[in-house]
């Protein structure tokens, strides 16, 4: 994995995580955006503005690719890599809840 991708996503904002998130199964945009709104009982609610660029961003990073267009829509899925940067991600915020416990990491 390159080091410059790493340290561009981890740690990754919280709507960063949520998009790639959700991107384990084929989703355009605004199917996104209402599946973080539903996971999140609307605490998190991503503008256009940040869904739009975080997507191009981690599409031209390697992280989703581009599946099809449906309906004027862009499909996108999570790439090998970002399945990587994904489970980094993951690791980091489940040691960082651990921590909080008072927990042992191993």
């Amino acid at each position: 994995m390159d080091s410059r991708i790493k340290r561009i996503y981890v740690p990754m904002t919280e709507s960063g995580f949520y998009i790639l998130f959700c991107l384990q199964q084929p989703q355009h945009g605004y199917g996104i955006g209402q599946q973080v709104r539903q996971m999140t009982g609307s605490d998190l609610i991503i503008g256009a503005g940040t869904m739009y660029g975080t997507l191009s961003k981690m599409e031209n990073d390697g992280l989703i690719a581009f599946v099809k267009e449906e309906e004027k829509r862009k499909l996108y899925q999570i790439t090998e890599l970002g399945k990587k940067i994904l489970n980094l991600e993951i690791q980091r915020i489940e040691r960082l809840y651990k921590n909080s416990k008072g927990e042992t990491v191993k």
